[in-house]
């Protein structure tokens, strides 16, 4: 497995939160890396991904749709050759705060393969958490 995530303590409830992390169209207007998203986040809906990084779309699928809690989106190739897994957390906390947490996991047999060219999205995790607090704390 390879793992890559980051967490942060954002000055908004959960439900203000979750209404910026499942607006799809609104992502680019905060989120710096983001072209676009082609699709709705919902539960068991496929959205492509579209990032000024890659020239690439990435579509996954909703896996798990918690509001105000939890969203799950998981991509890859068949029988779990090779699978990626972003989750996002929120957790609420003291005087109104929220503990937010999103983190991917990559997986599979072609991991060995397809890891090697997947660069370290360290920073890439943390500038999101950093723009997600500055978007939830307008």
């Amino acid at each position: 497995m390879k793992t890559y995530g980051a967490s942060i303590t954002i000055n908004a409830s959960p439900e203000t939160i979750w209404r910026i992390l499942s607006d799809a169209s609104g992502y680019p207007a905060w989120d710096l890396s983001m072209d676009h998203i082609e699709g709705k986040l919902a539960l068991g809906e496929t959205v492509k991904f579209f990032t000024k990084f890659s020239p690439q779309a990435f579509p996954v699928k909703v896996t798990v749709f918690e509001p105000g809690k939890k969203m799950v989106l998981t991509g890859g190739m068949p029988l779990g050759l090779f699978k990626s897994e972003r989750m996002h957390t929120l957790t609420p906390a003291d005087n109104g705060l929220t503990k937010f947490y999103t983190e991917e996991i990559f997986s599979g047999l072609l991991l060995p393969v397809f890891g090697r060219n997947i660069p370290d999205l360290t920073d890439n995790f943390k500038g999101f958490v950093a723009a997600l607090k500055k978007q939830a704390e307008k």
